[in-house]
């Protein structure tokens, strides 16, 4: 990824874009969106970040592993840490029982009506949501240079796989190119005027692995296709 700088404005940040505290009386770190788990090492030059407070940086942390870890067991198709790609998650596959046990839980095995076995995996959502909000909110302030900080309306993430033709037509395809210019100053705006890590109208990260957009026509959307395999979307009104 190419560095862009912004021009936003500066007000917006002096806010916590998760708790809404104000950072100069906080403990800050940079914060990666999206997570730095879910990305292939090495990493790309210049991957997003944000500045957020301590706090609710390290309040993610164990959501963000359980989402790593989850996504990393669902490619796998298995729980056992020999069978996973990053011998990182092995390893926190095998460090904390806990972890491998509520994952081993959340593989259900089923027999479709040709004898055949079918994997259902069946996460802990309101820990996969947190860190899609966590990601969403990051990628809006650093696009747009809007803190969201209200709640969204809608959070989802569903497998690609599972989209009929039509809803993933609509997903990958519904913000042209002309529609909800972004705000003078911010990277969105310099991304749309030259095409800076931009495929197709989304952000792409790391190919293969993560994109985003971020457009707004009333309304804000964040969108994002993690490993090719989960898409996910936050709407705020």
């Amino acid at each position: 990824m190419r560095e862009i700088e912004h021009f936003t404005d500066d007000r917006h940040k002096a806010w916590c874009i998760h708790c809404g505290s104000p950072i100069i009386d906080r403990h800050t770190n940079r914060d990666h969106v999206p997570t730095k788990g879910l990305l292939e090492r090495p990493l790309p030059p210049h991957v997003p970040q944000v500045e957020v407070c301590k706090e609710c940086n390290t309040g993610f942390s164990l959501d963000e592993e359980y989402f790593v870890t989850f996504l990393s067991c669902v490619e796998a198709g298995s729980t056992d840490p020999s069978a996973q790609r990053n011998p990182k998650i092995g390893r926190a596959l095998t460090r904390n029982p806990s972890l491998a046990a509520r994952l081993q839980a959340a593989k259900q095995i089923t027999v479709d009506e040709y004898g055949s076995q079918q994997i259902l995996w069946l996460p802990e959502i309101e820990r996969i949501h947190r860190v899609i909000l966590k990601n969403a909110r990051g990628h809006a302030f650093y696009e747009y240079g809007e803190p969201m900080l209200d709640d969204p309306v809608s959070v989802s993430a569903v497998p690609l796989m599972s989209m009929n033709q039509n809803q993933r037509n609509d997903f990958e395809e519904a913000v042209g190119p002309f529609a909800g210019w972004p705000e003078v100053g911010s990277r969105m705006m310099t991304r749309v005027m030259t095409g800076q890590d931009l495929d197709d109208g989304w952000v792409n990260v790391q190919d293969d692995i993560y994109r985003y957009v971020v457009f707004q026509q009333g309304i804000l959307t964040v969108r994002s296709v993690i490993h090719n395999y989960l898409a996910t979307e936050v709407v705020w009104e």
